[in-house]
């Protein structure tokens, strides 16, 4: 059963006093039931929904979607009536401000697609930079390292000690801290004539020996090991103390004593500028 009316029932009532406006709708109407059409066959053969073939005969264009839409159904069921659409899409224009100007698509588009695109910081580029600057530092530090490694080392093992005779083994002693340097037996030898110059050495053993000068004042006091010596200078005269005489060696104004003192013992001695003695 068709829900549409027929064409009998759809005359238009005119009134001739008036003239009625242009109206797309109703041209629609008339020209549907002029070709004995109801709305139900215009939907079915044009695929518009019923709905929106009776708001378009009403000049109802809301409902089909648009400006966009309305003028392609205006056109559709303009030709499925057998109208020519162009009057009533100008008509249409006319009465609803002009067709809009198409945007185009492809600006748009474009200007989509160039638009930069902000971006945080890489922070894995920057830890692999990091981790490629510390390698080739470690890298170039073992290298460099290794080089120098390996200098010295070769150093060491090509270095070879200069050889001759084979030199008697030297005996290291500890010297005990002395303010004045101790002269040597060339400086004994050529000892001046206006001092008392004695150098007490122990030569056979380690012994205790306390020197002072002519005023009193104490010069030494302390323990010579095997191998060490002291000497002593003064203007007028030198005290010594030998507490193991044996072990000493003594050298005074430049000349050695050939003296014979006995292992242990303790003697007391004094020398004097010129010749010396034993005393």
């Amino acid at each position: 059963m068709s829900i549409g009316n027929s064409p009998e029932d759809e005359r238009p009532f005119e009134d001739p006093s008036e003239e009625a406006p242009f109206s797309i709708g109703r041209a629609l109407k008339q020209a549907r039931i002029t070709a004995g059409l109801t709305v139900d066959d215009v939907s079915s053969a044009t695929r518009v929904r019923i709905a929106i073939v009776h708001a378009i005969e009403s000049d109802d264009f809301a409902a089909g979607g648009g400006d966009v839409y309305a003028r392609g159904h205006i056109r559709t069921l303009a030709r499925a009536v057998h109208l020519d659409p162009a009057p009533l899409i100008e008509r249409y224009d006319d009465t609803h401000g002009g067709r809009p100007a198409p945007t185009p698509a492809a600006p748009l588009f474009e200007a989509e697609r160039i638009r930069p695109e902000r971006r945080g910081p890489n922070w894995t580029a920057a830890m692999v930079a990091a981790i490629v600057a510390v390698v080739g530092f470690v890298g170039f530090t073992a290298f460099t390292g290794g080089d120098d490694d390996g200098s010295k080392e070769q150093v060491a093992e090509g270095a070879t000690p200069a050889t001759g005779k084979t030199a008697s083994p030297t005996t290291k002693t500890d010297k005990p801290v002395d303010e004045k340097p101790e002269p040597s037996d060339s400086a004994i030898a050529a000892a001046p004539q206006d001092k008392v110059t004695v150098q007490v050495s122990a030569a056979d053993g380690r012994s205790w020996v306390a020197a002072k000068d002519h005023n009193g004042r104490l010069l030494f006091d302390g323990l010579l090991k095997q191998g060490q010596s002291k000497t002593f200078q003064d203007s007028e005269k030198i005290n010594l103390v030998l507490g193991d005489a044996g072990a000493i060696d003594l050298y005074v104004n430049g000349k050695k004593l050939d003296d014979d003192f006995q292992p242990g013992a303790v003697e007391r001695l004094t020398y004097t500028k010129g010749d010396p003695k034993v005393g």
